[in-house]
């Protein structure tokens, strides 16, 4: 009963890793594809394509926060969002 136990654990990770696997290659295919797609829109709007610069674009359109060492020791005066502030009311329950 005890070697039964044990070939069916083995056999049940076997086929866990299988999946893991499969699973992984699946994940590898898709970003192949999702980078042959960025490519070709890259070359048919004439611009080169480049990983990095692609990234340097993805961050720039980020919103940037407010208190940065780089704002805070070139900007005298640093734009702020108003769109985030939120008045809040704090009361003391007894």
């Amino acid at each position: 009963m005890n070697t039964f136990n044990q070939i069916l654990r083995s056999l049940l990770f076997f086929v866990l890793t299988l999946v893991g696997m499969l699973m992984a290659v699946v994940f590898m295919v898709s970003t192949a594809i999702a980078m042959a797609i960025l490519y070709i829109v890259a070359k048919i709007s004439g611009r080169p394509f480049a990983i990095k610069s692609y990234w340097d674009q993805r961050r720039r359109n980020r919103v940037q926060p407010n208190f940065t060492k780089k704002t805070a020791a070139t900007d005298t005066n640093p734009k702020r969002n108003t769109k985030n502030v939120t008045d809040i009311e704090m009361r003391e329950i007894p």
